[in-house]
């Protein structure tokens, strides 16, 4: 049975009674955490372009792998760690610039053009579901042995990136000084290219080759916006992705005809709207009543003089 007929007529209580879900809230919450703390070096460093690459990256290495009758997984992991690290050696101290990346990219998109050909003409091989779970997602189709697979190498990207946290925090704010104390600058931009690569890889499971790019950027970006403290910014990145994973299972389950990922992008972008329209609306307020006072305050001086 599908994840939709088994949710159909069920209510938010039993949203851990199928086993689909309790896979899906188990990968998806690791992949949440990582992406939210992947997601905020992306966006610290400027390399969303790189993650929208890696995206690509994704949806030709599965259907490579696809191609040649070998798990999509394979193809993903590899594909993504291999041009991200490639896109780190071609940049400069590790940062892959906009003019390398344009490049790998459109290579690679022709690629996966090409590899999705042959996929879906072999008469072996074709399987059009493949086709929709590389682009958008099977997070409610995951097993339990990949939902706890996708749970432990989540979990272990997540320590790495706080191992390396500090000394990739220096480098993303200030290379030059950091070289010059010693932080090896572009080690750290090859190594955390791969970890992006990694974790593309990873967010792919969830939501998809086309919209993993929302995953890491969406969250990240909005945690930025609340405040301009590092730590800080980086715990409410995995706060506001985690949520938007939460709040997009959950709806995708009430609602069948919802498809998960885009109820988690959904979420995402909403938290994004949520933080940029909240100060424009006190800003507002505070503008407003400002006006206000000033056409008050000529009368009580008025009546104060006479």
């Amino acid at each position: 049975m599908t994840a939709a007929t088994l949710a159909t007529g069920s209510g938010i209580g039993q949203v851990f009674a199928h086993p689909f879900m309790r896979n899906a809230f188990l990968a998806g919450t690791a992949i949440a955490a990582v992406s939210g703390l992947v997601g905020y070096f992306v966006v610290l460093r400027a390399q969303v372009f790189s993650g929208d690459a890696l995206s690509h990256v994704a949806f030709t290495g599965a259907f490579a792998a696809l191609a040649i009758g070998i798990d999509a997984r394979i193809g993903l992991f590899g594909a993504c760690v291999a041009v991200g690290v490639g896109l780190g050696f071609l940049g400069n101290r590790g940062r892959a610039d906009d003019v390398v990346v344009g490049t790998v990219f459109t290579w690679v998109l022709g690629l996966g053009v090409l590899f999705l050909s042959i996929y879906t003409t072999s008469s072996a091989t074709a399987n059009s579901a493949a086709n929709a779970n590389v682009l958008f997602g099977s997070i409610f189709g995951l097993s339990d042995a990949q939902a706890r697979l996708a749970a432990l190498i989540a979990v272990g990207l997540a320590g790495v990136v706080l191992v390396i946290a500090r000394p990739l925090l220096f480098a993303s704010i200030d290379e030059d000084v950091a070289a010059a104390r010693g932080v090896p600058v572009r080690v750290l931009g090859i190594g955390f290219l791969a970890i992006v690569g990694v974790c593309a890889g990873e967010a792919t499971q969830a939501v998809g080759a086309l919209l993993l790019l929302g995953l890491l950027a969406a969250p990240a970006g909005a945690a930025q916006r609340c405040t301009t403290r590092p730590y800080r910014a980086l715990a409410l990145s995995v706060v506001f992705a985690v949520g938007a994973m939460w709040a997009g299972l959950t709806s995708a389950y009430l609602l069948p005809r919802i498809p998960p990922s885009f109820a988690i992008m959904a979420a995402a972008a909403g938290w994004y709207l949520l933080v940029v329209l909240v100060p424009l609306a006190r800003r507002r307020t505070a503008t407003s009543r400002e006006r206000a006072a000033r056409r008050v305050r000529p009368g009580l001086n008025s009546a104060a003089g006479s």
